[in-house]
């Protein structure tokens, strides 16, 4: 496992410990034990000691914030106990990002956080010659000229991992593979776009942000600052708790209706840039993600563009 993804899952752990230590005073809480909290639990403990003091101190900076943003956590009235869990890796293949989840089953009330150390990255999704992309994200599938287009490159890949071949012995990837790849991308999600009026933009956004309201936690040790964003797609983040209100009033996000530009970064060979109406865009990085050659790559998708509308606070440490 990556030393990020590695750090990443112990953040997970310190978010979660975090709330319990802000709350169990004041009310019952219960830690759901799974495999996912003893992994997580696990990366937290191998962590140096400098190390897990950024990563309490960070977490402790989201959730002041969470705090003032969700009265249902110190005020339960009788819906106790506070359940805090992590979720498997698993939920965000189908749709859900969430990382810590935080539920009040007596008036079913959860809310989420994903949890990132240093990172914004929101997605890490595949491409192959056996991925429909379209069917994955949108539940619409891909043309078969798309995938004649992109199996001779795959192909060549698979040939080149049978002879054993690392991405370093490979010339010219970005052109050969890169390029060619993703422009085959380019005009499938355009094509998708235009055989489906209006749906493809908005379901492009649900796949990458989840089915799922969630409170976005940045750690950025560097600057010792944490950044928490509130992803109210379906509005079901900042509700009140009988009278108590939060104190900062988020709003519900609109979805894109049309992609405005969908094109490569400037100066870019394995970068695409995706501009939404409503102010959203994404960056879209393809890479090998392997030392070996593989038939797939990989891509890093973050968000670069967001409505202005969405809710976002940095915290410094104390």
């Amino acid at each position: 496992m990556a030393i990020q993804t590695k750090s990443g899952k112990a953040f997970e752990y310190a978010c979660l410990e975090s709330i319990q230590n802000h709350l169990i005073d004041d009310q019952a809480v219960k830690l759901e034990k799974n495999s996912s909290l003893s992994v997580t639990h696990n990366f937290y403990d191998s962590e140096d000691v400098k190390m897990k003091k950024k990563m309490k101190l960070g977490a402790d900076a989201a959730v002041k914030v969470i705090l003032r943003l969700e009265p249902q956590l110190e005020n339960p009235s009788t819906n106790t106990p506070l359940i805090l869990s992590i979720q498997e890796d698993a939920k965000g293949i189908v749709g859900d990002v969430r990382d810590v989840l935080c539920t009040r089953q007596q008036n079913e009330w959860e809310i989420g956080l994903s949890c990132k150390h240093n990172h914004s990255a929101i997605k890490h999704s595949r491409l192959s010659s056996s991925i429909d992309f379209g069917k994955q994200w949108f539940d619409i599938p891909c043309s078969k000229h798309y995938f004649e287009r992109i199996d001779l490159l795959f192909d060549e890949l698979r040939e080149m991992r049978v002879a054993g071949l690392l991405w370093r012995d490979v010339d010219n990837k970005d052109k050969r593979f890169y390029v060619p790849l993703l422009n085959a991308f380019i005009e499938e999600l355009k094509k998708l776009d235009i055989d489906n009026n209006t749906l493809i933009p908005e379901r492009m956004l649900h796949y990458l942000l989840g089915r799922k309201d969630f409170y976005k936690v940045i750690t950025l040790d560097t600057k010792r600052l944490t950044q928490v964003q509130a992803f109210n797609i379906y509005g079901t983040l900042n509700r009140n708790s009988g009278k108590i209100r939060p104190q900062t009033k988020i709003k519900q996000l609109s979805m894109p209706t049309k992609f405005l530009d969908i094109n490569f970064k400037t100066n870019s060979l394995n970068t695409i840039i995706i501009t939404f109406d409503g102010g959203w865009a994404i960056s879209m990085r393809i890479h090998s993600a392997s030392t070996k050659v593989e038939p797939s790559l990989k891509f890093d998708i973050g968000l670069i563009g967001v409505p202005a509308t969405l809710f976002k606070h940095y915290e410094s440490w104390e």
